[in-house]
């Protein structure tokens, strides 16, 4: 700093040599004055401070680049400051004379020189201090580590620089004004001020320059730091995919081991199924084997029943026959039951265990050669009885032929008045059978049932699923209201009438949602017919058998039919005569040939699976049908045409209690159906024959029932005994009470 202040100063004196030396010693104290209050101001904390106005370019870099480099608002205030001082300073010394030159004082040269010079040096040493620095991110000052102010502080912290040197320079160019009188020195500080704009001008253009390189290196900063983050995260795209892959293949390899065990399992199992399966054939082979077995012993079993049956039925004609003489077949009837009772108890338990075993049918066919042995022995006991009678016949005949002789001899040769024979009339046998012209009306019925069946037997094993639908709403139809009819109201009952004539007239009726016609099939009606008849045979046989006041409602349902649609009331007839042959009355005959099971079916039992019905069952049955018939032919509709007569009256009744009063009686089925019909039909019988009723009844009384004592044993007199009870108290009060579940005038008003 001593040398170019020294230049400086030489300088000025140079210049101020012809300058006049007036007031030089005023001058000097002032000058003193301020070169001691620089030196002061020097010496100070404040003037020891060095300034890097060229360090912006480090500055730049460590801001990043995140604010661009702007100017503080004093910068136009110092660029206009320096312009007008420029100008100020150019006229003074175009003013002045060409020759002459102001009066300075050396050593105020001096200081103005030093002045103008002293604020350029420290920004040469902060230049060549920043440029020497390595670091771009931090300025060293006075080998100290500072960092560097944010771009917007930076600018202003220049500007202030700027306005601070200006000022300095005001104040250096005002005294040297003062101090120089001449044009050489006005001239002197114009040059240095164009000097002082081209360092401002060529520093700015390198702070631009700066700024750009700052920015470029930023904008590559920038790229790198984007082409990282997009390599990390290529990279972790990368290895989420792996690990992605990895699982994939993992989670595969698990699939194809479940894969592979459960067509494992899947193997296992079906062979166990397999196995299970021939297992549960072979089960069902043996079964099946077993169950034909069985039923082959049951057959055999039944077979050996019939036949025993058929064996102890031979015993039973011969049991005490009162033309042998001495013989008494009690024995061998007594035996034939016991073998019988014991096969019969061995079937009915095997029946329940399941199918007899092989000493099962071992012991029935012992049974049976022991009933075969016990029936030789009886014929050939009967066979010696008959050779013995006929001997003693024939010589008893002998005898009355010699005693006839003898008398005639005698009276040939004394001759006397005839006396007139005496003696009791012995009782006729009654007749076994029913009489011509019943057979045949009943044979008529037949013929004209299966005539009715083959009509439609045709629709019946028809396999079209149309025809089949249209068969089973018919057959609804009919059975429906039938099993509705009952004695809660006349009005519904009434309504099941007509909801039947609408059918069996052709007309729709409504069944279970459908509706329904007879013309829908060709064989429509003869198909319902035989259904209705069927049905109403079926109600007799369960429901009046259960519950004996349905009788009545039932019967009026079927006269009122019967009246509208006869047809029916024959077919009525025909199931009932097959069902109940005794409603005829009819006594099937025994057929040889034919089995036993078929003659059990002719009169009247329910055989299923070559077993008969018990006996109690039965009679029970036979019971609900004779009550039945017994209601219709007293019973008319009253609502239908009440001129014409009844189609199935009590002249019916009449002659089928006449018909059974003709025939040999029946053991406990007489008894209970004489009893039933009387029981039901007496009143009106009763009101309509009168007096020939009562000697009707008063022949029950007297020759009747001895016949079916005879044939009754001690445990079957149950039903012998309340008919004898019955006839007893209506001979005796001369009346018969309506039968309970008659159906009074009031049942239609309900």
């Amino acid at each position: 700093m001593a040398a170019p202040l020294g230049k400086r100063k030489s300088l000025c004196a140079r210049r101020g040599s012809g300058a006049a030396y007036e007031g030089a010693g005023s001058a000097m104290q002032a000058r003193e004055l301020r070169w001691e209050t620089l030196e002061a101001l020097r010496a100070s904390s404040k003037g020891r401070l060095k300034y890097f106005r060229h360090s912006d370019k480090d500055e730049d870099i460590l801001e990043g680049c995140i604010s661009p480099l702007t100017l503080t608002s004093y910068a136009g205030w110092v660029l206009d400051r320096m312009t007008a001082s420029s100008a100020q300073a150019a006229a003074p010394s175009s003013s002045a004379p060409g020759g002459a030159a102001p009066h300075t004082d050396p050593t105020a040269q001096e200081s103005s020189a030093s002045a103008c010079e002293g604020p350029a040096k420290p920004s040469a040493a902060a230049r060549s201090e920043a440029k020497g620095s390595s670091d771009p991110g931090v300025l060293e000052v006075n080998q100290e580590v500072l960092p560097i102010p944010p771009v917007s502080k930076m600018a202003k912290v220049e500007g202030c620089i700027q306005m601070y040197e200006e000022i300095y320079r005001m104040k250096g160019r005002l005294c040297l004004c003062f101090l120089l009188v001449d044009s050489g020195a006005t001239l002197w500080c114009f040059w240095h001020l164009c000097i002082l704009q081209e360092r401002l001008r060529q520093r700015q253009e390198q702070q631009e320059q700066l700024v750009r390189a700052a920015y470029d290196m930023a904008r590559e900063q920038l790229k790198r730091f984007d082409e990282m983050k997009e390599l990390k995260r290529r990279q972790e795209i990368q290895e989420l995919r792996e690990v992605m892959e990895k699982s994939l293949k993992e989670t595969q390899g698990q699939q194809e081991k479940l894969k592979e065990e459960h067509r494992h399992r899947a193997k296992i199992l079906n062979l166990k199924l397999r196995e299970a399966e021939q297992q549960r054939q072979r089960q069902e082979e043996q079964e099946r084997l077993r169950r034909e077995e069985g039923q082959e012993r049951l057959r055999r079993l039944y077979s050996i029943q019939e036949e025993l049956l058929q064996l102890n039925q031979q015993i039973d004609p011969n049991y005490k026959h009162k033309d042998l003489p001495k013989i008494d077949l009690s024995a061998y009837s007594n035996r034939g039951n016991q073998i019988c009772g014991l096969v019969s108890g061995l079937i009915r338990t095997t029946s329940e265990r399941g199918f007899p075993s092989q000493m099962d049918v071992a012991n029935t066919e012992q049974a049976l050669k022991e009933m075969r042995g016990l029936i030789s022995r009886m014929q050939q006991e009967i066979a010696a009885a008959v050779e013995e009678k006929k001997r003693r016949d024939e010589q008893e005949k002998k005898q009355k032929q010699e005693e006839l002789l003898k008398k005639q001899q005698a009276e040939a040769q004394t001759p006397a008045p005839a006396q007139p024979s005496g003696g009791k009339q012995q009782k006729e046998a009654l007749s076994v059978k029913a009489r011509e012209g019943t057979m045949k009306w009943y044979q008529q019925l037949q013929d004209a049932a299966a005539q009715c069946a083959a009509a439609f037997s045709a629709m019946s094993s028809s396999k079209d699923s149309e025809v089949r639908k249209i068969r089973m709403e018919l057959q609804k139809a009919v059975t429906i209201p039938v099993s509705q009819i009952s004695t809660i109201a006349g009005s519904q009952l009434r309504q099941i009438f007509d909801k039947l004539n609408n059918l069996l007239s052709g007309k729709p009726v409504q069944s279970v949602g459908e509706t329904v016609l007879v013309t829908q099939l060709p064989q429509g009606l003869d198909f319902v017919y035989y259904k209705l008849a069927e049905k109403f045979v079926k109600q007799g046989e369960e429901e009046v058998a259960s519950h004996r006041e349905s009788a009545f409602p039932i019967a009026l349902v079927i006269s009122g039919i019967w009246e509208m649609h006869p047809r029916v009331g024959d077919l009525f007839l025909a199931h009932l005569h097959r069902v109940c042959p005794y409603s005829v009355p009819f006594y099937p005959a025994y057929k040889e040939g034919a089995s036993m099971e078929e003659y059990q079916r002719m009169l009247g039992y329910l055989v299923q699976d070559s077993k008969m019905e018990e006996e109690d069952h039965f009679l029970k049955r036979m019971s609900g049908l004779i009550r039945l018939y017994a209601a219709l032919i007293q019973l008319r509709w009253p609502y239908g045409n009440k001129q014409g007569t009844h189609p199935h009256g009590l002249s019916y009744g009449w002659c089928w209690l006449a018909q059974m009063l003709n025939m040999e009686p029946l053991v406990v089925v007489t008894a209970t159906l004489l009893y039933d019909f009387l029981e039901v039909c007496g009143n009106a019988l009763m009101k309509h024959y009168h007096v020939q009723f009562w000697k009707l009844l008063l022949l029950m009384q007297e020759e009747y029932i001895p016949r079916i004592e005879a044939i009754t044993n001690v445990g079957q007199k149950a039903s012998l005994t309340r008919f004898k009870q019955f006839l007893e108290e209506s001979l005796q009060k001369k009346d018969i009470p309506l039968p309970k579940g008659f159906l009074q005038p009031s049942f239609w008003r309900s």
